[in-house]
């Protein structure tokens, strides 16, 4: 009985260390194709980054955070081949302003920037017919939304509240570029088309219509500190369009 009960333990030790031997002899090796725990960036592409991940759009709330520079290889082509086609004619101010903001950061893309824009007039336009301060507070200076928010502030206090529908923007066209002491602003022309209307507290209308389609003609500045990590541009000026 001794014999047999020895027996059995030897070849049961026999198999777990064979197990054992075995596991070790597969888990203990790397194959090559094991993920590691942090994706690394791939710093090999060419391609430029997704919109609004570049450091060249007016960015909306929630943005990615900023992308690394390109490296000296890209701006190198970036800055030979400029179509501007579309946004400003050859020669003009525009263009030179435009080529002034490119010789600090080669990335800049007029197009990527003017999309950007339009994004950021839409949001903003509903921020504050919301009231929706914590959005104005991202997109807008420190001067222009203190504006902003006195008008909210009496808006509420008169009890009225605003309705805004975007119905179309039709235009959004670079008009002006600026730059001094690396601070590049650039002047955008809108043509929106808009329903909007003012509601008392009754919820009547005072202002406005809830049906009727207006052209909305704008002419906004968005700034921003060239060469430096933070990518936001900023409305910092606004006046009524032709």
């Amino acid at each position: 009985m001794q014999d047999s009960f020895d027996l059995t333990t030897l070849i049961f030790l026999a198999l777990a260390v064979f197990v054992i031997w075995r596991l070790r002899s597969v888990l203990g090796q790397k194959t090559g194709t094991e993920r590691s725990p942090f994706k690394p960036v791939d710093r090999s592409r060419t391609e430029p980054p997704a919109r609004g991940e570049g450091d060249n759009v007016v960015r909306l709330p929630g943005a990615d955070r900023v992308q690394p520079p390109a490296d000296r290889g890209q701006t190198a082509v970036k800055t030979d081949v400029r179509d501007w086609r579309g946004i400003a004619e050859p020669g003009s101010a525009i263009a030179q302003g435009l080529e002034s903001i490119v010789q600090v950061e080669p990335a800049f893309d007029p197009r990527a920037f003017v999309e950007g824009a339009r994004s950021a007039y839409e949001a903003i336009v509903i921020a504050f017919a919301k009231g929706d301060r914590k959005t104005l507070r991202s997109l807008l200076s420190r001067e222009v939304c203190e504006g902003f928010e006195r008008e909210i502030d009496a808006r509420e206090a008169r009890r009225e509240t605003v309705e805004t529908t975007f119905v179309s923007l039709d235009k959004a066209e670079i008009v002006a570029v600026d730059v001094k002491n690396r601070v590049a602003q650039v002047t955008v022309h809108f043509l929106s088309h808009l329903i909007t209307a003012t509601r008392n507290a009754q919820g009547q209308v005072t202002n406005g219509s809830a049906e009727a389609v207006v052209e909305v003609p704008d002419v906004w500045t968005f700034a921003r500190t060239l060469g430096t990590r933070d990518p936001n541009w900023q409305l910092v000026a606004t006046e009524a369009g032709a």
